[in-house]
């Protein structure tokens, strides 16, 4: 299996309240894939982190194998989220695949 684990910071324009309406459709369009998308065992995004963090929300799922997780990569139904509902309103990504 395979973790494939994101942190992202959204853009610094957005007010207290457009980041928590930004960080809730980002956790509804991701976690929508779960069953959708061969290859794809687990998907959750936290978007509540402790004072002490220095990301504002996280994704985190699992894979059947690397080639499950180029396979989400490219797919449609994750493009389509990542276009509309991530992409636009993020300043940074950091991420960390591996294999358990």
């Amino acid at each position: 299996m395979v973790k494939h684990i994101i942190l992202w910071n959204l853009k610094d324009e957005f007010s207290f309240e457009e980041k928590t309406e930004i960080k809730t459709g980002i956790k509804a369009g991701l976690e929508s894939l779960q069953g959708k998308i061969e290859g794809l065992i687990d998907i959750k995004v936290n978007t509540e982190g402790l004072a002490s963090s220095t990301a504002d929300l996280m994704l985190d799922s699992t894979f059947e194998s690397e080639a499950a997780l180029k396979f989400y990569a490219s797919h449609p139904l994750h493009q389509e989220v990542a276009d509309t509902k991530v992409r636009p309103y993020t300043k940074q990504r950091s991420c960390l695949d591996f294999e358990v």
